[in-house]
């Protein structure tokens, strides 16, 4: 097993390399919102159906999982400053070239890029955020995961905003890009210097005991997540009849909601037990789902993946907290296993909503994120027994 060491730190070092951090976390939801919001365009510039783009965004799912095998020995080996620069420059990268190719096989080698650079990104933020949590010894992580969605928000209403002032697609994708280095450049330059022994053992195998069930969860969690950042933007445009401008707001409604929850979760967690909390979450999930699923109207559908949010905030920093804590697996190897489980729902969810579109509708598909929601909040108390 392979830990982190890190030199004491001073009370400002520690808050720069927090600040950074924060920086970080908002960078990966701008450009996760991104891609979500030009799902459309990638639709239209390829030319493809529901289950081709189904394929490109399984791409990336598998290209996060292969990482995954690895995420925690090189995290623990280079430090999640390293690793962060290099797999955020790269994502920036390619959200840049979306849009620069013809050939549907060069858009799923590119995903499959993606999809690493990406996985490893959030490893080596989440491991950096799990040790500023335990040096200041008070909840922080959904805190940090609330500015992801903060990022989140502020990139799907720019992606909505933009093309009423006559701003391309590929002009958004290229300045999103540039934005989006320069602040990965910075934070890297404040965050924690952080690295370990030359990694041993074998590559990560699939979790067992704690780890696994933490992972499922994750799952159930990230597959909501999944269906709101590849689908709700076209749910909008093809079952509700939304201009683009409308249809940009479903993944900014849920982004917001999600950071309003997180930057209240912290609060939430110090006073609420995780299997309460959970269960919670996935109602409401399952509720704001359905809602937005049954009620034929633009509005109903944003209140409702509004509820969607704000239920699945805290689900993924409670779980990646505990994963963290394991005994006997450092915090670098407990979240990229728990990961690797939560990106396979991530990686799985989306093309099945995709293939049940192709054969019923996007509607009947999108019921699944109700399912595992409900799912969610009752398997809450075998996951986290105490």
């Amino acid at each position: 097993m392979t830990s982190l060491t890190i030199s004491p730190v001073s009370g400002r070092v520690l808050a720069n390399a927090s600040w950074a951090l924060r920086a970080q976390f908002f960078v990966s939801g701008a450009l996760f919102a991104t891609w979500g919001v030009h799902v459309p365009s990638v639709k239209a510039h390829f030319a493809l159906g529901e289950q081709a783009l189904a394929v490109a965004m399984l791409a990336a799912g598998v290209g996060a999982l292969i990482a995954l095998t690895q995420a925690g020995r090189v995290v623990g080996r280079y430090g999640p400053r390293a690793v962060s620069l290099l797999t955020g420059l790269v994502c920036a990268g390619g959200i840049a070239l979306l849009l620069a190719f013809e050939s549907y096989g060069a858009l799923l080698l590119l995903m499959l890029a993606y999809g690493i650079a990406s996985s490893l990104f959030d490893v080596s933020i989440n491991a950096e955020a799990t040790e500023i949590e335990r040096l200041t010894a008070r909840p922080l992580m959904s805190g940090f995961h609330g500015m992801f969605s903060l990022g989140g928000m502020v990139g799907a209403g720019v992606g909505g905003a933009l093309p009423g002032l006559g701003v391309t697609p590929s002009q958004h994708l290229l300045g999103a890009a540039v934005v989006g280095s320069a602040i990965v450049l910075a934070g890297c330059s404040a965050m924690l210097r952080m690295e370990g022994p030359p990694a041993a053992g074998s590559p990560l195998s699939l979790p067992r005991g704690p780890l696994a069930w933490l992972g499922a969860l994750a799952a159930m969690g990230l597959i909501a997540e999944g269906a709101m950042y590849d689908w709700s933007v076209l749910f909008m445009r093809q079952e509700r009849a939304s201009d683009a401008a409308t249809a940009a707001l479903a993944y900014a409604s849920f982004s917001g909601a999600m950071a309003a929850g997180r930057f209240g979760g912290d609060w939430v967690r110090a006073r609420w037990a995780a299997v309460p909390l959970l269960r919670a979450s996935g109602a409401l999930g399952a509720i704001g789902m359905a809602l937005a699923l049954l009620v034929p109207h633009p509005f109903a559908a944003l209140f409702g993946f509004a509820l969607v949010g704000l239920g699945f905030a805290n689900v993924v920093p409670v779980l990646f907290s505990a994963a963290a804590k394991v005994p006997g697996v450092s915090p670098a190897h407990g979240i990229a296993a728990v990961s690797s489980l939560g990106y396979l729902g991530m990686m799985a969810g989306p093309p099945l909503i995709g293939v049940i579109a192709e054969a019923r509708s996007l509607t009947l598909g999108l019921f699944t994120v109700v399912l595992f929601a409900a799912v969610l909040a009752m398997s809450a108390r075998r996951a986290l027994p105490r």
